[in-house]
């Protein structure tokens, strides 16, 4: 038996790798959004009423979900689309090369579904209630603002869709502006759901009636509640909702109800509700809030004389963590205030108060910052010398009908009435 020896080094076979190139792509959420929009079958449904050629080589429904895609992950303006769909996994995830999403391909599948916006919307809306199981008997309305740039002129816009406008948007951002809203479901399970975006040239206030029209639908036939804020109640909206028998609660904006009428109700006379907030499952009892109602009636007036005056069932509610924070903030003020005031009082007739005009002036401003116009009381004068004194004091009588109010806010209804419980013991 013969054995052989190794071969020397450099005769064995050698294998060599030349890397020619390094492709990197960013990959972030793609895989998520892909996942949902498949769920939703956005693409199917854009395609199926909105056919594409059959030479295209993307259907408008492909495109349509990129660009969501790429909404999601990457927001800049609407424009060299295809550039993201380079630097991200586009192609690997969707199977959409990045040349084919420019941007007179965007414009073709954005013009194609125009007319038929408001149908794919209900139709995703019908897909995703099913899909995730959104419990959409319960919707709380809110409103939304998107900043745009760039020139709009409104005769070349179209009032059937959404129109851009300068306005005051919310987050108190310059420039023109739409105001879409938004209805966000009360959900049974964690999956996300959808949150419909109405477009309407039209104020906060006037959307309502008509979107509510729109999400009964979505909704199907079942019992509807639309939660509101108290952008809701105007004369408008409320004899909309009540024609159409719609069941509606929102608190009543506060210039409607004054302080005054709030400091009038008996707190004994109120129900306790049967209620415990989650936040106060594990407090000790004597330490948990405790809600309060009163009812009665809220009465509307039209813009015009001949309007008939609407009764809207109001509910009274008293709660006790409110009233503490706001006895607390009132506190705040006043001590702050308080130490403004002492600080000027000290130094009236020195360098910096020397005259009146100058104490009545720093009044102002504490009086402005501080919030304390209803309750301060000042008196200047001079002392024996000529210099300017001040004297202030709050009024207590004011403070006590401050306090008395503490705590209660009004909501609006439309849910019939129910015997409330008193809480357990």
């Amino acid at each position: 038996m013969t054995s052989r020896s190794p071969r020397p080094r450099s005769q064995r076979q050698r294998l060599e790798c030349v890397v020619t190139s390094v492709v990197e792509k960013r990959l972030g959420a793609l895989p998520v959004a892909a996942e949902f929009l498949r769920r939703l079958d956005v693409a199917g449904i854009i395609d199926g009423l909105c056919p594409s050629a059959p030479s295209a080589h993307l259907t408008h429904g492909q495109v349509i979900e990129a660009l969501v895609a790429n909404r999601l992950t990457s927001p800049m303006p609407l424009f060299r689309v295809g550039d993201w769909a380079r630097t991200w996994a586009v192609e690997e995830v969707f199977g959409i090369e990045a040349g084919l999403l420019n941007d007179d391909r965007l414009a073709r599948a954005l013009d194609a579904i125009a007319p038929k916006l408001e149908q794919l919307a209900g139709t995703v809306g019908a897909r995703a209630i099913t899909e995730f199981d959104i419990d959409v008997s319960r919707l709380h309305w809110d409103m939304t603002s998107m900043s745009v740039h760039g020139a709009y002129p409104l005769e070349d816009q179209d009032d059937a869709f959404p129109v851009i406008k300068h306005g005051h948007p919310k987050d108190r951002r310059p420039g023109p502006e739409a105001g879409p809203g938004r209805a966000r479901s009360h959900r049974r399970r964690r999956d996300p759901g959808p949150r419909q975006g109405l477009r309407r040239r039209c104020g906060e206030v006037s959307q309502v009636v008509g979107t509510m029209k729109d999400l009964q639908k979505l909704a199907g036939e079942q019992e509807f509640l639309l939660v509101a804020d108290s952008k809701l109640v105007s004369y408008a909206n409320v004899a909309a909702l009540l024609a159409a028998r719609t069941v509606f609660i929102a608190p009543v904006p506060a210039a409607q109800v004054k302080d005054g009428f709030y400091a009038a109700l008996d707190l004994e006379a109120a129900t306790v509700v049967d209620w415990l907030p989650d936040r106060d499952a594990g407090k000790d009892p004597a330490q948990r809030e405790v809600y309060r109602v009163l009812e009665d009636v809220h009465t509307l007036n039209g813009p015009r004389k001949r309007d008939p005056v609407l009764s809207v069932r109001r509910i009274l509610v008293h709660s006790t963590g409110n009233a503490a924070g706001q006895q607390a903030a009132r506190t705040k003020r006043l001590t702050r205030a308080a130490e403004d005031l002492d600080k000027v009082q000290r130094g009236a007739g020195g360098r910096y108060y020397n005259t009146a005009e100058k104490i009545a002036a720093r009044i102002g401003v504490i009086t402005r910052t501080r919030r304390v116009a209803s309750c301060l009381r000042t008196e200047i004068g001079e002392d024996e010398t000529g210099r300017p004194t001040l004297t202030w004091h709050f009024d207590q009588q004011v403070l006590d009908r401050e306090a008395a109010a503490d705590g209660w806010y009004a909501l609006l209804t439309a849910l019939p009435p129910s015997r409330p419980t008193r809480a357990r013991s």
